[in-house]
């Protein structure tokens, strides 16, 4: 294995999603790419690759005529402001998801 670094940017996820079954397999597909957040807004480093999954499957979660979300890239130039017990997003050097370790 090459000690490539894949690129990544990072994502804001939020949705609102009206049914509660509904609700806890989106947050259970988003959490398995969010690297932080709070209840429905989470933050991804994505690659390409892992935001078109990571879109497909809300899609197949979602009644998409009343639940919505937002995948909003930022861009990596914008400083980020955070007030209270906010902690600034951070690319890790790994990523645990499901049975294994992903590094970057």
């Amino acid at each position: 294995m090459g000690g490539e670094r894949v690129h990544r940017d990072l994502y804001l996820v939020a949705y609102d999603i009206r049914d509660p079954r509904r609700l806890a397999r989106v947050l259970k597909h988003v959490v398995g790419y969010a690297s932080g957040g709070q209840k429905s807004v989470k933050e991804c480093h994505l690659s390409e690759g892992e935001r078109t999954e990571l879109v497909a499957g809300l899609s197949d979660l979602m009644r998409l005529e009343v639940d919505r979300a937002h995948v909003i890239r930022l861009r990596t130039n914008c400083a980020v402001w955070t007030l209270g017990v906010g902690v600034p997003p951070e690319d890790p050097a790994f990523y645990f998801v499901g049975g294994g370790i992903r590094q970057g």
